[in-house]
């Protein structure tokens, strides 16, 4: 497959690196003398400075949203349906940047960079990280870049979980955020499915109490697990008929029966964990789904209109009518709070197949919606 390189793409793209030396305190207390970020930015910082997007990532996700490194790559960053030059996120007027989460495993200190001073891994002593302390990061890497407030904050799932914290915890600097297929906070089967993936990958033999990096292993059989896990929950029961049915792989059994017989869908998870299990990180894994049941948009205030009603910013919540992981019922609640809290919101559901992974992929009434409702942004 070659690489995008049409005029809607943003192009070649180069990943940077923000070192920060001053310690940075989490939400459990722990400290880190020193950490790093890594991150993608594409289009222009206008003179004003009003014009900057934050892209904050899902779980699985990364600081390569757009675009494409080298023309050797076979996919582009993983939201480049929506970010590039006439897509819904515009580059031609807006400066958009994304990083990778701090506890991440592509570049930002987390549990596979090495300790201070030393070149062994953090592996099981990296301390976790709240969706809290991501969004503090991400701001002290705004100020490294010079931005002094974002025209809007966007994610999905995790990542609007973020964009979420953002306008609560920094109403000032957040002007519009964009939350997609998220939530105020995990129900009880979403904690379940979470625990499920970490049991898988715990319960390896190569996890080596989260040391594996320092012993030489990895434990791709727990992660890829944990990835099939996971997958089959973002996608729709309809979606998954539709695209696999019952159909057996071509060629996955003979009629003297020696080969396995093999289902569609049964090849495809097995693929999809296998090229996880050895890209991201099993540390990395365990953090994230750790982070996501810690989340509560409502800690530390009465109710979640109260959390909300510190807000100053303008709202887009999208769900997506098959998404049964982040329910559009949850958008709903977020909406109801904003409302409530005398908040300005758009809510949507968008009627489609797709399940949790509709905000990732193409859907022609869910991009134009987002194109038409960010041509708000970067304006002022």
């Amino acid at each position: 497959m070659k690489p995008d390189l049409s005029a809607q793409s943003v192009g070649l793209v180069t990943p940077q690196v923000a070192h920060f030396d001053t310690p940075f305190q989490l939400s459990n207390g722990a400290t880190l003398d020193q950490h790093q970020l890594i991150f993608e930015t594409y289009g222009e910082l206008n003179a004003s400075g009003t014009n900057a997007v934050l892209i904050c990532h899902a779980l699985s996700g990364s600081h390569h949203a757009a675009g494409i490194h080298d023309a050797t790559e076979q996919r582009p960053g993983w939201w480049d349906l929506a970010i590039g030059p006439g897509k819904p996120i515009d580059t031609n007027r807006l400066f958009v940047v994304c990083s990778n989460n701090l506890g991440g495993c592509d570049g930002s200190t987390g549990p596979n960079t090495p300790m201070p001073g030393t070149s062994t891994p953090w592996g099981s002593q990296f301390p976790q990280p709240q969706v809290r302390d991501w969004v503090r990061s991400q701001k002290l890497l705004a100020e490294y870049l010079g931005i002094s407030r974002w025209a809007a904050v966007v994610g999905g799932s995790l990542g609007g979980m973020q964009a979420l914290q953002w306008a609560i915890d920094f109403p000032d600097w957040v002007e519009h955020c964009v939350a997609l297929a998220s939530a105020p906070g995990l129900t009880a089967q979403n904690i379940a499915f979470n625990e499920i993936a970490r049991h898988a990958i715990l319960s390896d033999p190569d996890f080596r109490g989260g040391n594996y990096l320092a012993q030489d292993a990895l434990p791709v059989r727990g992660v890829a697990l944990a990835r099939m896990v996971g997958h089959l929950t973002y996608m729709s029961a309809d979606g998954m008929s539709d695209r696999f049915g019952r159909e057996l792989r071509e060629e996955s059994f003979s009629r003297d029966g020696d080969q396995e017989r093999v289902f569609q869908v049964e090849s495809y998870l097995r693929h999809q964990g296998a090229r996880f299990s050895t890209r991201f990180d099993a540390n990395t894994y365990v953090l994230m789904t750790r982070a996501l049941d810690l989340f509560d948009l409502s800690e530390g205030y009465t109710n979640l209109t109260t959390a909300l009603s510190r807000a100053e910013a303008n709202f887009l919540l999208l769900s997506f009518s098959s998404d049964w992981r982040f329910a559009p019922q949850r958008s709903i609640e977020i909406r109801d709070a904003l409302m409530a809290a005398g908040k300005a919101v758009t809510c949507a559901n968008i009627q489609t197949d797709n399940g949790h992974d509709g905000f990732l992929l193409p859907h022609q009434t869910y991009e134009r919606l987002l194109a038409e409702w960010m041509q708000r942004v970067g304006r002022s």
